[in-house]
């Protein structure tokens, strides 16, 4: 992952556990209800009945509370412990170990099914000799195996061989109906302090962000939960205890290394494609076109000169790609525009397979929706003119770099 915001464990000060030991401890006295004595010769205790318990709202008025979410939920994520075969880069991982010989590396995960399979990040079990996976507050370790991971989407799916009585799956939820301002609750294990629940609102929908290999994410779910190192692979979930989402990158900000209210999550209906691809073939191929673009608005237009207001100006052309092969053309001249930096002279995409184009997240769609060996349809605006190409799509490269 990018720097700021790749999830992966270290260890936590004791200055962070000291003050999560208060703050639980806080927690506890509210759900209990103080009990004061008074300090007069004869005692008596005054109760003081606890704040009423905080809900989750979801866009269409249902609510439960945190702890009904919790209670219903937490047994099914899992706390993941990997050993790495080799360090991850620290420009993907940079919380993981940097030392030669092997690493260990903490996260999170949960359950799908009563036959041991659990979504987590790619992030957390790659490159892994050996994972052990832990349910709920039990210090019982149970082997895992990976079934298949996707540093495209960075979602994996690995299995454990643990008791029937051990497996609680969760409820996966429909991520395309999430709304900014709805209510979510995080679990997962920052930091190592296994079992620890955040909540917070959906701040942002249709994201993007950049995977383990560099290709982007289309739809991620940014939220204001605290997420921090450790959270990665858990999930997030709606007022329904329903998971939208799996956490997966944080924006740190400067030099931190922790939770700045700005968390990404990959959403759950990209996660349910890519664990039946993997549960089924152990690995997913994804279509591939070979260009690299950027948004065309009006103003960008304007100052190019376009006959067109919308869709994706081709900044570059991977060599031997399809695009390449199908004659798409790239921009030779650097312009800035508003500070963006622009290419241009390259064909600008205002369509594919008929379906207008308005921005580059458009074309990514497109060919995601496709399967390498696939023909797309793109209608290309050259020199004020139109023009149809079909291109013949491949299958991605193991890194965005080639």
């Amino acid at each position: 992952m990018k720097s700021i915001r790749s999830f992966a464990r270290t260890p936590f000060g004791s200055a962070l556990a000291g003050g999560l030991i208060v703050g639980l401890l806080g927690l506890l006295a509210i759900a209990a209800g103080w009990v004061k004595s008074d300090n007069d010769s004869s005692p008596t205790t005054t109760a003081f009945a606890p704040p009423p318990a905080q809900t989750v709202s979801d866009s269409n008025g249902g609510a439960e509370s945190i702890n009904q979410i919790y209670r219903q939920d937490a047994p099914g994520v899992v706390y993941i412990q990997s050993t790495q075969k080799q360090p991850q880069s620290p420009v993907l991982s940079p919380f993981g170990s940097p030392g030669g010989g092997r690493s260990v590396a903490t996260g999170s995960g949960f359950v799908i099914d009563d036959s041991g399979r659990i979504i987590t990040n790619a992030h957390v079990v790659d490159g892994s000799s050996d994972i052990q996976v832990k349910f709920g507050d039990s210090s019982q370790s149970y082997d895992a195996k990976v079934i298949g991971e996707d540093q495209s989407t960075d979602v994996a799916v690995i299995q454990v061989d643990a008791p029937a009585e051990m497996l609680h799956p969760l409820q996966l939820g429909d991520s395309s109906s999430v709304q900014v301002g709805d209510q979510v609750v995080a679990i997962g294990n920052p930091f190592g302090l296994d079992r620890t629940a955040t909540a917070g609102i959906i701040s942002a929908v249709q994201r993007e962000i950049s995977s383990p290999n560099g290709f982007t994410i289309e739809n991620a779910i940014q939220t204001d939960a605290p997420i921090n190192p450790g959270n990665s692979g858990g999930p997030l979930l709606d007022a329904a205890g329903q998971v939208i989402g799996i956490n997966s990158q944080i924006e740190s900000g400067g030099s931190g290394q922790g939770n700045v209210g700005i968390g990404f999550a990959v959403p759950i209906n990209t996660a349910k494609q890519i664990s039946q691809q993997l549960i089924s073939n152990g690995e997913v191929k994804h279509a591939f076109l070979g260009i690299s673009g950027a948004d065309l608005t009006s103003d960008v237009a304007n100052v190019l000169n376009l006959n067109v207001d919308s869709g994706a100006i081709v900044q570059s052309v991977v060599p031997n790609s399809p695009a390449d092969k199908a004659g798409i053309q790239a921009g030779d001249a650097t312009m800035t525009v508003d500070g963006q930096r622009i290419k241009a002279g390259g064909d600008v995409i205002v369509a594919a397979d008929g379906q207008p184009v308005h921005s580059m997240s458009d074309v990514i769609a497109a060919v995601d929706s496709k399967q390498p060996g696939d023909d797309l349809q793109l209608t290309l605006n050259r020199d004020g003119q139109q023009r149809d190409v079909t291109v013949q799509l491949a299958e991605r490269p193991a890194s965005a770099q080639g």
